[in-house]
């Protein structure tokens, strides 16, 4: 009985994470129509155990001297109000 509680837990956690994947996916699919009004666009690489979202900011967001703004004030603020649990947003070239 022990064995099945720690493997309930286990899955339950894994569960969790899960969800707070879908989540974030969900809030990118929100701004993503602002990002792609102005010829750009954003894309979930992976979330990391420790809270770190890293995402890959696409088109004219790419090279825009202002994307250090967008992902801080547009694409970290939006996921962090949904998703608290989330420590910070990164991009990744």
């Amino acid at each position: 009985m022990l064995n099945n509680l720690i493997k309930l837990r286990y899955n339950k956690q894994k569960c969790d994470f899960m969800l707070d994947k879908e989540k974030v996916k969900e809030v990118l699919e929100k701004i993503r129509p602002q990002l792609q009004m102005d010829g750009g666009d954003v894309e979930l690489v992976e979330i990391t155990d420790d809270g770190i979202v890293k995402v890959r900011l696409l088109g004219h967001c790419a090279g825009c001297m202002h994307a250090q703004q967008t992902l801080t004030f547009g694409v970290e603020r939006a996921i962090k109000q949904f998703v608290p649990e989330v420590v910070r947003v990164e991009n990744v070239a």
